[in-house]
């Protein structure tokens, strides 16, 4: 799992790399953000592992990318 450099418009995500396969899995909608590849080729533990650090994977981002915050300032973080 990966957040990766030159990404800083899009919505927060952390990617999931296997071999040549990328799933980008929002820190905020905490959802798969595209459909293909097939998101349910995820193993289950890799999701539970992104929800049990989600804190550290939105400070990440954010440290990254100041401008474009997990969570705006007006709420109450990750």
């Amino acid at each position: 799992m990966k957040i990766r450099d030159r990404e800083r418009n899009e919505e927060p995500h952390v990617t999931i790399i296997r071999k040549q396969s990328f799933w980008r899995f929002g820190l905020r909608s905490l959802v798969f953000l595209d459909r293909l590849p097939d998101p349910r080729d995820v193993p289950s533990e890799i999701t539970k592992t992104i929800h049990r650090d989600l804190d550290l994977f939105c400070q990440a981002w954010d440290a990254m990318y100041p401008q474009n915050p997990v969570q705006p300032e007006s709420d109450n973080g990750c």
